[in-house]
Order: structure tokens, then sequence, then C-alpha cells
């Protein structure tokens, strides 16, 4: 077991006082970390990534450049954010509305957002899921499953490695099938995926 590093934070960077960043992460080129915000162990930030007042960062994730993680998202473990993806936190944006109202996001374990995808908030991404490069996801994500478009829709499974299941997403009937990648086991039923 090798020993854990403080955290690297690039000179650019600025880090409040009161924020917490685990060991083994790396903040890099102009990241900027506000008050309260808790970053995990192991994780990666590129360039010019935002992390909002209290926002809560799992370990091992991956923060790709131009992201802006804003108070009400909560982000799990192994959670990957591809390069200017967006989330929102209010509903009713305007200028000048001093009650405005954080509607929280939660990206649960292993979820991967594509590049440029926007999560309008509110919504839960599931353990697992993939949304497709500049999709627009305006309402929950299952577990597993693959999503694209605008508004983005299930399209398939993915398995936690990562690798297209071979399932049909719209059976009524159970189906099995298994990963073909690292053989992780599947169940389909009611358009609902189960691990085996």
């Amino acid at each position: 077991m090798s020993e854990a590093n403080p955290p690297f934070v690039h000179p650019t960077a600025e880090v409040a006082d009161t924020a917490i960043v685990g060991d083994d992460t790396a903040l890099w080129h102009n990241v900027q970390v506000m008050p309260g915000a808790r970053i995990g162990t192991n994780c990666k930030l590129g360039k010019s990534v935002y992390v909002d007042f209290g926002v809560q960062i799992g370990k091992n994730v991956k923060i790709q450049n131009g992201i802006s993680v804003y108070k009400g998202v909560t982000v799990g473990d192994d959670v990957l954010l591809g390069p200017h993806m967006v989330f929102t936190n209010d509903l009713y944006p305007r200028a000048c509305n001093d009650e405005y109202e954080i509607v929280p996001t939660e990206i649960s374990k292993g979820a991967s957002v594509g590049a440029n995808a926007t999560i309008i908030c509110g919504v839960t991404l599931g353990e697992y899921c993939m949304v497709g490069a500049g999709s627009v996801v305006a309402s929950d994500v299952p577990p597993y499953a693959l999503v694209v478009g605008n508004p983005a829709r299930v399209i398939g499974y993915v398995c936690a490695c990562g690798k297209r299941l071979s399932l049909d997403y719209k059976s009524k009937s159970k189906e099995e099938a298994q990963c073909e990648k690292c053989g992780k086991q599947f169940r389909i039923e009611a358009s609902q995926l189960s691990v085996i």
C-alpha cells in the first residue's frame, strides 16, 4: 500500500482556507475552490474548474476543463465530468431575484457525463449511468442507463466498466446479458436493469 501524498495545488489555483482537499488530489491551472467545499482523495480537477460554496465531491473523481460545480450539486465517488459540461442550480433564474431557490442535483457513484452536456437541476444521475456528449438531462437517469439527446432519453445500458450492454432496453420481458469486456452479469425486467 503506497503512502498518501498531500494535494497538489497549482500556483494559479485558489483554495479557500475552510475548503477541504483530500490527499493525492490535483487542482490544476486556475481552479477555484470556495469556502466549505469538500473534495475527496485522488481527484483530478482540470483547468478553470470552479467548485462553489459547500459543494461535496467524492473520491476518485475526474472533473475536466471548464466546469463549474455549483452549490446544490453533490458528486459521488468515481464520477467523470467531461470537458465543459454544465450544471444549473436554479429553475427560475433572473439577474435581480434575491429569493432564488437552489435545487439540489445528485451525481451518483461511477456516473459519466460527456463533454458539453447540460444537467438541469433537480435530477439524480444513477450509479454508473452514462450521459452522451451534448445531451440535455432534464429528468432522473436510471442506474447503468445510456442517455443521449435533447431532452436526454435512454437508448441502452452500459456496464460499470463503460462497455455498452447487448440488451433490449425497451424489453418488457426478463432478459439477461453478460458484459463482453469484464464479464459482469445483468438482468433487465420491465425496463429496470439489475446486476446479477
